[in-house]
């Protein structure tokens, strides 16, 4: 069904993305390739399994972004895997906002009533993952995540934003 699609183009775009991380944490690469592959993944996940954002509703008013939807989408994706790698500088602060975020969005669905959707699953499997990693992460800090951490934690909290547009 649509959701194994959707599942599926998640953990390609998974993948891809730690992939990428990889190869950069153990020999940098330039910029243009790992962008390339940050596309890649993001590409995968809104066109392959449909998680886009169609329009968005916000003080009564309601914009669709019609044709520009997909490619809004990817650049909201790759802004989000960006933004993730470049506040993981300071020891805690990726893993800490990235907790926060995750455990917001647990419990606005435990609220809700949403137990089985994919994006609570996710967010409450990467809730314990940064929250896991946190403790070894809080200053003086013994350990990292890397390039193929914080974009894959990235990545998730785009997918997860976009899942709860569908």
């Amino acid at each position: 069904g649509i959701n194994s699609i959707q599942m599926n183009s998640v953990l390609i775009g998974s993948f891809i993305i730690v992939m990428t991380g990889v190869l950069d944490d153990v020999k940098p690469l330039k910029a243009s390739v790992k962008f390339v592959g940050q596309i890649l993944a993001a590409c995968i996940v809104v066109f392959y399994g449909q998680l886009y954002m169609q329009q968005i509703s916000a003080f009564g008013y309601t914009f669709d972004f019609g044709i520009f939807a997909r490619p809004i989408s990817v650049f909201f994706m790759l802004g989000c895997i960006n933004c993730i790698n470049l506040i993981d500088g300071l020891d805690g602060l990726c893993g800490g906002i990235s907790s926060i975020y995750f455990a917001t969005i647990a419990i606005i669905g435990f609220i809700l009533n949403k137990f089985g959707g994919l994006d609570i699953m996710i967010s409450v499997i990467m809730l314990g993952a940064t929250l896991g990693y946190l403790v070894h992460n809080f200053p003086p800090a013994k350990i990292y995540q890397g390039d193929a951490g914080s974009t894959f934690i990235g990545l998730m909290i785009s997918v997860i934003m976009l899942i709860g547009f569908k």
